[in-house]
């Protein structure tokens, strides 16, 4: 019984629930950080939902202590309530991000505008430093000038509150990370209890003020300033390292750990990657055998394509090279001038369609950002001696990248349709692909 009720509130072992691939990679190198929303949590639904609940939560409770604050004029629990305030706004950046990272991609923003979330994590390091500065001035200025505090059982009261309210999203963020599998909403319960405690600093600092020791509540506030200091300094080194094109070296790790499960790879050139808002893209460079046949050469690809996707579920690309002891593998590199691509956007399936090269030869590949259940996808190119017909099928079970078994026909430039299908409906969308100034074959 004992161990039910230890894990329910968050207390069973971190390894509950944990499933996965399989071998234990640690958490990849995601962690907590205010102010930034991990993008493995934002990779699920579940996940979203979860940090939205988190949110309503903080912000009532540091509602409910932003009354008894001006009622008694305490600044610990000033404090106190600018770091619950800081700990919610955590969601803002992430709803701006997913309402601007529907907007399909342009001429200018080729990718999107997933970065965005950069920015407005930007916005939030400066409002909490903003609000860091002013409960210390407060502080020091309660210390310089002291004033009776009114109120001192609400006070108490105020900071239970701020203990119960961040223990509630605590248990709820552990508890829906060890459903979804996500090791950073965990970590995330496992930090919002440690700013539970923080809430019951300003009930010690109640008391001392209760047993005649007023300066207890500007000093228990300067603490607390610090503690949010301290946030502000690790959520801008995540946001400038974002925004630099920087990732977790558990990635990097993560990456080359893929790789040791793909026979026939002899050696990892190199390895690169970067987040382009919750989705990461990584370029691999591979060197295989010398006498590896292309039939050997796409066998590899795949599998490592299909490993990549297994170990890094945050992965939305994954562009793997051929090189050889000298340099890049003739007809392994982008080199060819494809047609532009066709931006598709309905009510089935927003993404890409583009012509793109692998280690087989050119393929058709439809990148979606959403989709409808059980998406078909098939592309008909109108021919003089007939249609030439392409199915569209997920590469390595990812059904976000779909992709022809064989390279269109000759000539490059033609009228098509992408035909989609779904839950008994059928779209079809006419495009056109014309070869770019300058290409020849």
């Amino acid at each position: 019984m004992m161990d039910k009720v230890r894990d329910w509130f968050g207390f069973g072992p971190m390894t509950h629930g944990m499933g996965g691939h399989g071998h234990d990679h640690g958490d990849g190198g995601h962690g907590h950080t205010h102010g930034v929303i991990d993008p493995t949590i934002a990779t699920t639904t579940r996940g979203i939902w979860a940090v939205k609940w988190s949110f309503v939560v903080l912000a009532i409770t540091a509602a409910l202590q932003l009354v008894v604050v001006f009622l008694s004029g305490s600044v610990a629990l000033l404090a106190d309530t600018i770091h619950n305030v800081g700990d919610a706004v955590t969601a803002i950046p992430l709803w701006i991000a997913f309402v601007l990272a529907r907007r399909k991609p342009s001429k200018t923003f080729t990718y999107g505008l997933g970065r965005v979330e950069d920015l407005a994590g930007i916005v939030i390091v400066l409002i909490i430093l903003f609000s860091a500065i002013v409960a210390g001035y407060e502080a020091i200025d309660r210390l310089i000038n002291p004033r009776p505090i009114a109120f001192l059982g609400w006070v108490a009261i105020a900071g239970l509150i701020g203990f119960i309210g961040n223990e509630a999203v605590a248990v709820f963020r552990i508890r829906v990370g060890r459903e979804i599998n996500s090791a950073a909403l965990i970590a995330d319960g496992f930090h919002a209890r440690t700013d539970g405690f923080t809430s019951l600093a300003v009930v010690l600092g109640a008391i001392g003020v209760w047993l005649g020791f007023p300066l207890a509540d500007p000093i228990v506030g300067l603490l607390i300033t610090l503690a949010i200091f301290a946030i502000v300094w690790q959520s801008s080194k995540a946001v400038l390292t974002r925004m630099l094109d920087g990732v977790e070296s558990g990635i990097v790790d993560e990456i080359h750990h893929a790789t040791e499960h793909v026979h026939g790879i002899e050696r990892v050139q190199s390895v690169q990657a970067r987040w382009i808002g919750h989705r990461l893209h990584a370029d691999l460079a591979i060197k295989v055998a010398d006498t590896a046949t292309a039939k050997d050469v796409v066998a590899v690809t795949e599998a490592l394509r299909g490993e990549l996707f297994v170990h890094l579920p945050v992965l939305s690309e994954a562009n793997i090279r051929l090189e050889g002891d000298t340099g890049p593998v003739a007809g392994s590199g982008h080199a060819h001038h494809a047609p532009n691509p066709f931006k598709v956007a309905c009510d089935l399936a927003t993404g890409t369609l583009e012509i793109v090269d692998t280690p087989a030869g050119e393929r058709m590949r439809l990148t979606i950002d959403s989709h409808a259940d059980d998406l078909g996808a098939t592309v008909i190119i109108d021919r003089p001696e007939g249609p030439e017909t392409l199915a569209l099928a997920p590469v390595a079970g990812d059904h976000h990248r779909l992709e022809s078994s064989v390279a269109r026909a000759e000539p490059h430039e033609y009228e098509a349709r992408l035909v989609l299908t779904a839950k008994c409906r059928e779209l079809v969308l006419p495009f056109k692909m014309v070869e770019p100034e300058g290409h020849h074959h």
